[in-house]
């Protein structure tokens, strides 16, 4: 069973619900509780920058040991790989063979 509610009815049902939770907040103000109970969730606690900067130092120190590096210590870069002048010069005579019996077919495309 499907229930299909229009706008207007979503509207309306939110509106009940503002009504009914201040009516409970006057209730609870009539026989001495307090809102802050009935309509306040908990704030959450803020954390400081400089909090937050010592755990995050803190981290790092630990992925540091377990990645078995020092604190400063940083792994190097590899080297970039480079090709030789032989492996490109083979690799572009492979490429003018290919061309040339595609142009010999009559392709002017691969």
């Amino acid at each position: 069973m499907t229930i299909n509610f229009s706008a207007k009815q979503l509207r309306r049902a939110a509106a009940v619900k503002r009504q009914i939770e201040s009516l409970e907040n006057k209730l609870a103000r009539i026989l001495g509780g307090t809102t802050d109970e009935v309509v306040t969730p908990r704030k959450r606690r803020r954390m400081s920058v400089a909090g937050r900067a010592r755990i995050a130092a803190a981290q790092r120190v630990r992925w540091a040991k377990i990645r078995g590096l020092t604190h400063s210590a940083r792994p190097a870069q590899k080297p970039k790989r480079k090709m030789s002048a032989a492996g490109r010069a083979r690799i572009a005579a492979a490429a003018r063979e290919r061309w040339r019996k595609a142009k010999a077919a009559g392709r002017s495309s691969l």
